[in-house]
């Protein structure tokens, strides 16, 4: 039998903490282990070296040492551990320093529980998950305004970080989400060729995951760019 995927979760309201404890109880028996939880990001951190999660949960706001500081304390001594930041509809430039910093996505305070389960799944694999409306509300944060070009595009990117049209194509269905599986399947190509291009948009972007990959594309215009 496969070893249950361990969970700590970390936000500084109490009811969220209930609510998302109550949720991951209900789904034990589907192979998910809640092991901890913590009321700010000192008391994650310290949790989650004594715990060792295969996913943590953690709000991106919160006392002391915030969301992000917490993240890249996280994936600094810990890279393996994977991140799902809980956010609103009014954080759009922290959602994208969390993908710079290593989060694998994020989740909407009012998630539902299969939506919860599907998201601590992927990311257990090692996925990126970002729902569709906070996906859109990312690209529009860095779209420039009417008459006005965007800093990150106002010069020429170097050419050594340009993308080719395949490699855009598996970056953005890496934003979508999609396991390397089912975007060999969608371009008619081997998993082992997405990797090769996963590697070749890596080392272009300077990045080490999937999810800075996607920060990176977004900050640059790629992902607004395709179609």
């Amino acid at each position: 039998m496969a070893q249950p995927i361990r969970i700590v979760i970390a936000d500084d309201h109490l009811m969220v903490r209930k609510g998302l404890r109550l949720m991951l109880e209900e789904v034990r028996s589907e192979g998910i282990e809640l092991v901890g939880d913590a009321a700010d990001g000192t008391s994650a951190v310290a949790l989650v070296e004594q715990r060792q999660p295969d996913v943590v949960v953690m709000d991106i706001r919160m006392p002391g040492l915030d969301g992000i500081a917490a993240l890249k304390r996280i994936r600094t001594c810990w890279p393996s551990i994977a991140v799902l930041l809980l956010t609103t509809y009014d954080e759009d430039e922290l959602m994208l320093r969390g993908l710079q910093a290593g989060a694998c996505g994020y989740l909407l305070k009012n998630i539902t529980l299969d939506a919860l389960i599907n998201a601590i799944r992927a990311a257990a694999r090692g996925e990126v998950l970002i729902q569709p409306e906070i996906m859109a509300r990312l690209l529009a944060h860095t779209m420039p305004a009417p008459g006005t070009a965007s800093p990150s595009r106002a010069q020429p990117l170097p050419s050594y970080m340009e993308l080719t049209r395949r490699e855009k194509q598996v970056l953005e269905g890496v934003a979508r989400g999609e396991r390397s599986k089912e975007i060999a399947a969608q371009l008619g190509i081997t998993e082992r060729t997405v990797r090769a291009y996963l590697t070749n948009i890596y080392t272009k972007l300077n990045v080490d995951s999937r999810a800075s990959a996607v920060a990176v594309a977004i900050e640059c215009g790629f992902l607004s760019r395709m179609s």
